[in-house]
């Protein structure tokens, strides 16, 4: 271990430091006892700029702020799919030879994700992807299977469904998810579309395939859930929504990320001890995940770029990521993490959803680049309306495809 992990206070004294972080759950709590250490061992003192749950507007927030080149932020936690959009305002890390040679400890995939024209902007604080969570005492009460198809899944949710509020709970939905109008639900969507064939919604080569039956089915059989399956409110649900209503026992099933996890194993759960998770279900191209995933960026404009490289080193190794995976179910961008005995007993759904992470599929942000965020903007609106019942699937969808394609004529950079 080099001297510069030992995270000894440097000859040049003490910094004072500011990382701007959204969060769901005990993200934030979990940031803070991280912090508390690293400032014991360094002398540094750092702060945190909190942030709303919601993922698009902390984009919004923090495109502003570099824009201006405000100095006052010294780490951003970024979204995967932000570095293309944010890597001109974001320091180059792989000039720390501390850096690189972290870079070559955590999935590569990430990596290469987080490199912008040669540059890594971000280094991964901890990757995510969703999941069904199911309640094993309700399956087992109505002798249903864990369901591994998008129809297993409406026949169990409405079965379960059923039978609940005939025995006297009216508020008890058979399926919870993210349908706000906000980028969880393009993840939503992504998975819907990709695992009944209809394309990854803007493809590797800049095909635009968003416009076709298979996504126009797969969209309108989601919005069928709305006020049968699942509640009407779910058209503004986002992740936090979505785990109040499973969290307090009136759910059968739910999409949510690994936080939730340990969220609902925790002794003030209604589902502690009553839960498990599964892939998602299939569709006829087979079970699809979105990937997600959270990273640690230093800006340009940070007056003390040094210190701030230090705290990213020290958030995204593997002691850190340890503490994160073991309290808050967070699973770790380091391979090695996987085999951990101490994180393995705590949280051994980790290894499990080892196997959902590997099989995630990327949001196309890499060929959108900068544009990304505008076009999923377009994407979640076309879903959402459909969603809502406002004009047809396939209006929907082909005023989408001339949204995108305008982009495209622009130039995606």
């Amino acid at each position: 271990m080099s001297a510069f992990f030992s995270f000894m206070v440097s000859a040049a004294g003490a910094a004072e430091l500011s990382i701007v972080s959204g969060g769901v759950g005990r993200d934030i709590q979990t940031l803070r006892a991280n912090l508390d250490i690293f400032e014991k061992r360094t002398g540094h003192r750092v702060s945190i700029v909190e942030m709303p749950s919601s993922s698009t507007d902390q984009f919004a927030q923090f495109r502003l702020w570099l824009a201006a080149g405000n100095a006052d932020v010294d780490v951003y936690r970024t979204d995967i799919i932000w570095a293309p959009q944010l890597a001109n305002h974001l320091l180059d890390l792989s000039q720390y030879a501390e850096a690189r040679q972290a870079a070559g400890e955590h999935f590569e995939s990430i990596i290469t994700s987080q490199t912008v024209d040669g540059r890594l902007v971000a280094l991964p604080f901890y990757t995510d992807a969703p999941a069904l969570f199911y309640r094993t005492d309700l399956l087992e009460k109505y002798h249903l299977e864990v369901p591994k198809t998008w129809d297993e899944l409406e026949t169990a949710a409405k079965t379960i469904q059923d039978g609940e509020r005939a025995a006297g709970a009216g508020n008890f939905h058979g399926y919870v998810f993210q349908a706000a109008a906000y980028e969880g639900l393009t993840c939503n969507g992504l998975e819907w579309i990709m695992s009944h064939g209809g394309g990854q919604i803007v493809e590797a080569d800049g095909t635009i395939s968003i416009n076709n039956d298979k996504a126009a089915a797969a969209i309108t059989r989601a919005a069928s859930w709305i006020g049968t399956i699942s509640p009407e409110g779910v058209l503004g649900y986002q992740e936090e929504e979505s785990r109040g209503i499973w969290q307090t026992g009136n759910a059968a099933f739910m999409r949510n990320w690994p936080y939730a996890y340990a969220l609902s194993g925790s002794d003030d759960s209604a589902v502690k001890g009553k839960f498990g998770i599964a892939p998602l279900p299939a569709g006829e191209n087979g079970s699809v995940a979105a990937l997600g995933g959270w990273n640690l960026a230093v800006s340009e404009y940070t007056s003390e770029p040094d210190a701030a490289v230090e705290l990213v080193l020290f958030l995204t190794g593997v002691e850190a990521q340890k503490t994160r995976a073991i309290g808050n179910s967070s699973l770790p961008t380091r391979p090695a993490l996987y085999d951990d005995p101490k994180i393995l007993e705590a949280q051994p759904i980790v290894g499990q959803w080892r196997e959902v992470f590997a099989n995630a599929v990327p949001r196309p942000s890499a060929v959108l680049g900068s544009d990304y965020n505008e076009a999923s903007k377009d994407v979640w609106d076309a879903i959402h309306r459909t969603l809502s019942h406002r004009d047809d699937v396939h209006q929907n969808l082909l005023r989408l495809e001339a949204r995108l394609r305008r982009l495209k004529g622009a130039g995606w950079k």
